[in-house]
Parts: C-alpha cells; structure tokens; sequence
C-alpha cells in the first residue's frame, strides 16, 4: 500500500489556497471595474459640454495608451512574444468595436442622457453577452436566458419611452441618444465574446493594451479637433479626462479582463448589473442628475430581466 509524505499532502494542499487567492483576485478585479466604469458614465457627462464625442475617445484612449505602456512594454521587451498573423484579428476586433466604436457612441449619446439612464441602457450588454457567449463559446443556452432578455427588453423601452422630454434638445434628440447606447451595447457585447479566446493567450495587461493603441488609432482623425478643444478646456475638464484616461480606461478595462480570463463570459457580464446603481448614485452626489420616474422604473424592469437570465432550470427529478 503506498504511502503519502508530507510533501505529496503539501504539493495537494497547494492547488485549494491558490484556487482561493486567484477568486479572491478575481472577486477585487470585478469590484473594480464595476466602481470604475460607473464613476466613468458621470466622467462623461460631467466634461461633455467641452469635448466633442470623437476628441474625448482619443483623448482618454492616448493617456490609458501611455499610462498602461508603462507598464506592459518593459513585460513585451522582456518576453519578445507578440501576436502573429491572424493571432491579430481579434484584438483588431475588439480595438475598433470596443476602445474605439463603443466611446464614440456612448460619449455621443450622454450629450442629450444623463449618466444614469445611458448606463442602464448600456446594462443591455450583459444579456447580449450572455446569448452570444452561449452560442459562440458553449457556455449554455437556458430557458430563463430568453425569458430574461424579453422582460429586460422591455425595460428599454420604458427608458426610451421616458427620455423624450428629459432634456432641452427635444425627443429626437434623446431618442437618438438611446438608440446610440444599444448601438454601443452591442459593441460592448460583440468584442467581449472577441476578448475572450484571446486572453488564453496574452495577458490582461497586454490584450488590454493592444485594444487600446487600435481604438486610439483609429480615432487619429479627430487630433485635431481635440488639440483645439484642449487649448480652450478648463482645468477641471482636462483633469476628468486624464482621469477616464487613467481609471476607467487603463485600470479598469485591464481589471475586467484579468476577471474575463478567470470567468465565462455570461457569468462575468452578470457582475455589471451593479454599474447603473452605482453609477446613479454617484451622479445624483456629483451633478445633481436623477433619471426620470419612467427611466428609473425601466432601470429596475431591466434589472428584474437581467436577474431572470441568471435562474437555473430545475433539473428533472429522475435526472437524479
């Protein structure tokens, strides 16, 4: 009969404590990204009056590029590997969609809704990432995730149905806004299914990164514009945007990712149920902003939707 040294019962014991520092790192990075993407939706709206959509998403993408270069080019000099080929296509992906598509339409629709509306708009993505991740990455397709999605649906359009006269600009203009936070909802959604089979291969760090010089990149059109809005910015402004650069951006996208590595894609998306509350909170604290009874009531309809989509069907009683 063998028998077990002490170092076989250490070497077994020593799978239990990583498993629970990597969840607990894991469970930090998710608390993160949700606090951080928040503070981001009031960020927004708080600098909109000075920077125009395209200027402001070259401008937080150039500072997260160098904040986050920092620290990930002394990793790439010292391990020389680096995607080839078509290992590109994706983080190309996801860099347009996300970094750059994403914080266009977004930073356009907060010029006519407040930051707690477009963040429970923008909560659409996690249903969508939910389908999509069960379809493309084989992580389930349950009955309660189309029921969900139908009710948090429905929410949408109590928020939309709601925005028409919350701002100066007039119906259209706020329905526009709207349909421009579905549109980034669906960026948002496509490139996390995008991200996630290339975070088996280049750390969260790196894939962030690579994300954000393609977003920046492709935003190269609006230099100038922002050179000019930069020169007439007050300071406050242009300290919000180093700090969406720098938190939202660099900190939390990299946050999410490290997260996104460790947890599927469906069950991830969940955790950002949390972002429109707290983005809500800390807009009603900042700038004074309440999102309308109609908006406020399809913000819980979504959330009830959203909830649905994490029930689990219960197995038959033979299955047993």
């Amino acid at each position: 009969m063998a028998t077990t040294s002490p170092t076989d019962s250490a070497t077994s014991a020593a799978p239990p404590a990583s498993s629970g520092r990597v969840k607990a790192l894991g469970v930090a990075a998710v608390a993160i990204t949700v606090v951080l993407w928040a503070s981001a939706f009031v960020g927004i709206r708080a600098i909109g009056p000075t920077f125009s959509p395209g200027s402001l998403t070259l401008g937080r993408l150039a500072v997260a590029a160098v904040v986050l270069g920092a620290v990930v080019l002394p990793q790439l000099l010292k391990s020389r590997m680096l995607p080839r080929g078509r290992e590109w296509w994706p983080i190309l992906a996801y860099g347009l969609m996300w970094f750059g598509g994403y914080n266009v339409a977004l930073n356009a629709a907060e010029h006519v809704l407040d930051a707690g509306t477009s963040a429970m708009l923008i909560n659409v993505s996690p249903i969508l990432i939910a389908i999509l991740a069960g379809v493309f990455l084989k992580e389930g397709f349950p009955r309660w995730l189309i029921i969900g999605s139908l009710v948090a649906f429905g929410g949408v359009a109590l928020i939309a149905f709601g925005s028409g006269p919350g701002s100066g600009d007039g119906p259209t203009a706020d329905v526009s806004g709207v349909l421009l936070c579905l549109l980034a909802a669906v960026l948002a959604a496509v490139s996390v299914i995008v991200q996630k089979p290339v975070l088996r291969k280049l750390p969260a760090g790196q894939a962030t990164w690579f994300g954000i010089l393609v977003g920046a990149l492709c935003c190269l059109p609006f230099t100038e514009q922002l050179v000019s809005e930069l020169q007439s910015a007050p300071l406050p402004a242009t300290l919000g945007l180093i700090y969406l650069g720098v938190f939202p951006t660099a900190i939390a996208f990299t946050t999410w990712a490290y997260a996104l590595s460790l947890i599927d894609a469906g069950k991830l998306a969940a955790t950002t149920y949390l972002v429109p509350g707290t983005t809500i909170l800390i807009s009603w604290l900042l700038l004074g902003e309440i999102p309308t009874v109609w908006g406020l009531v399809g913000g819980v309809v979504c959330l009830v939707g959203v909830g649905l989509t994490r029930r689990r069907s219960r197995a038959p009683r033979n299955a047993a």
